[in-house]
């Protein structure tokens, strides 16, 4: 019999990013060797591994590097095909849980981060776009138990790690996320019961309080 294959995961634990990975791995159940960047001071394997990005996270398999968190996903998926599908298998479905995924990324994390660092009207345009967006994601939830229906997977993957961050985005955007997206906060909530989320997520507070920090560092926002 082979030797299994080293897989290897450079991160960094408050990444929502490295989170979506984390979680894939665990729902697949692969054995992998965590590595913790600073990003600070970048490792030589990080560089070497993601020279065009310089980022995290990056999952390298048998020595070869995958990075940018939903590609890599997708990549686990394909890769280790035993157990629950991450994707569906109808390929109009496939499509559509990337497209809200990549969503995720081009509209709530961006419209988050510019609601977070900018003040003034600013940030009351990103403020709306960012609850615009908000209203979007659960008009297409729905009363569904996962974006995928009964089924855990990609959309779900990429939009959870960022309830850690609701708090944070509360406090600066003034708004009740529950008040406003019950279906979205419950969804969330059933997210966390599972093993694999709730053992890849940060405590909601540690979130705020290094998001806090970076703010005020960078941007002199309090």
């Amino acid at each position: 019999m082979a030797p299994e294959k080293a897989v290897v995961l450079l991160d960094e634990r408050v990444s929502p990013f490295g989170q979506r990975v984390r979680i894939a791995l665990a729902e697949k159940g692969v054995e992998h060797e965590y590595r913790e960047e600073d990003l600070t001071n970048k490792s030589p394997l990080l560089l070497k591994s993601n020279p065009v990005y310089k980022k995290i996270p990056v999952l390298i398999y048998d020595g070869k590097p995958i990075s940018e968190s939903l590609i890599i996903v997708q990549y686990i998926d394909d890769v280790w095909v035993h157990g629950t599908p991450l994707l569906p298998t109808d390929p109009y479905e496939r499509a559509n849980a990337r497209f809200w995924a990549y969503f995720v990324d081009k509209k709530i994390y961006d419209c988050g981060a510019r609601m977070l660092k900018y003040t003034g009207e600013a940030h009351e345009e990103a403020k709306e776009e960012f609850m615009e967006n908000l209203k979007l994601l659960e008009g297409e939830l729905q009363d569904k138990t996962y974006f995928g229906g009964e089924n855990f997977g990609l959309v779900d993957m990429a939009f959870v790690p960022f309830t850690t961050w609701f708090y944070t985005f509360e406090f600066y955007g003034n708004f009740s996320i529950e008040k406003e997206f019950p279906k979205l906060v419950a969804w969330g909530k059933r997210c966390m019961e599972r093993e694999s989320v709730s053992k890849s997520l940060q405590d909601p507070l540690e979130v705020y309080e290094l998001l806090a920090y970076l703010i005020k560092k960078k941007y002199g926002k309090v």
